[in-house]
């Protein structure tokens, strides 16, 4: 079963940057490579996140966003049911379309300094592990723009040779998550993007695990609605344990 994975996983890599569109200056597929961080520590009552994603138009090298993300949070109950808050840093190099021509507007280039605040709960349904996040993000843009956004996330994890998630187990993740805007005179869209997204996954231990996988972003705008090659490890070590 692992050897047919993983050669489904190297055609899927060579196919998804190799593919290219006459109408666009960049792929249509461009490239994730995410890490996400959750520690715990203060009896693990309390968890310290810490997330970097590194988002390209292409496989890698043609810079699309840098956004590092950190926060704190509380558990309400026994390892779930986490409130938290936090700060994020996002630079952006966005696509300008001209002529019908899409490609990287380099003086266009922006950063936005974010403030949130979250929710999230996981629940098990059998073996299928389901976990929602509801967020909110003050979003502070260079030219004193400011708006205010939503954001509901429903996920799921499957595992595949076991059970239950655990040490040594594969697994299939899916999610979903829509994005909603404040209605502002200056920002009067309420549909901001929608993100769908599938993987093969992999945990190592309880604390640690891994996932490739494809995410449909569909924007506003369907002029920049993308496709997005995702490379993501999960690391929940707590603080003190080696």
């Amino acid at each position: 079963m692992k050897k047919h994975i993983l050669r489904l996983l190297c055609f899927a890599l060579l196919f998804f940057a190799g593919e290219r569109t006459v109408y666009s200056q960049v792929p249509e597929t461009g490239n994730w490579l995410i890490y996400f961080g959750n520690q715990n520590f203060g009896n693990n009552k309390w968890v310290f996140h810490n997330e970097i994603q590194y988002r390209n138009y292409n496989f890698v090298g043609n810079t699309e966003q840098l956004l590092i993300r950190t926060g704190v949070g509380r558990y309400l109950t026994e390892n779930n049911n986490i409130l938290s808050a936090g700060y994020a840093f996002i630079h952006t190099r966005p696509l300008g379309e001209m002529d019908g021509i899409l490609d990287v507007v380099e003086d266009r280039a922006f950063d936005e300094h974010r403030i949130w605040q979250q929710f999230w709960s996981r629940q098990n349904v059998g073996r299928l592990v389901l976990i929602h996040r509801y967020r909110f993000e003050q979003r502070f843009f260079g030219n004193d723009d400011f708006r205010m956004r939503y954001r509901y996330f429903l996920g799921a994890n499957f595992p595949l040779n076991k059970n239950r998630m655990g040490e040594d187990t594969w697994y299939l993740s899916a999610y979903n998550e829509i994005f909603l805007n404040s209605n502002q005179d200056d920002n009067p869209a309420i549909f901001d993007r929608n993100r769908l997204y599938g993987a093969i996954g992999y945990q190592t231990s309880p604390r640690l695990r891994f996932e490739v996988g494809f995410m449909r972003q569909s924007t506003n705008n369907p002029l920049f609605t993308r496709n997005q090659l995702q490379f993501v490890i999960f690391n929940n070590l707590p603080f003190g344990q080696r």
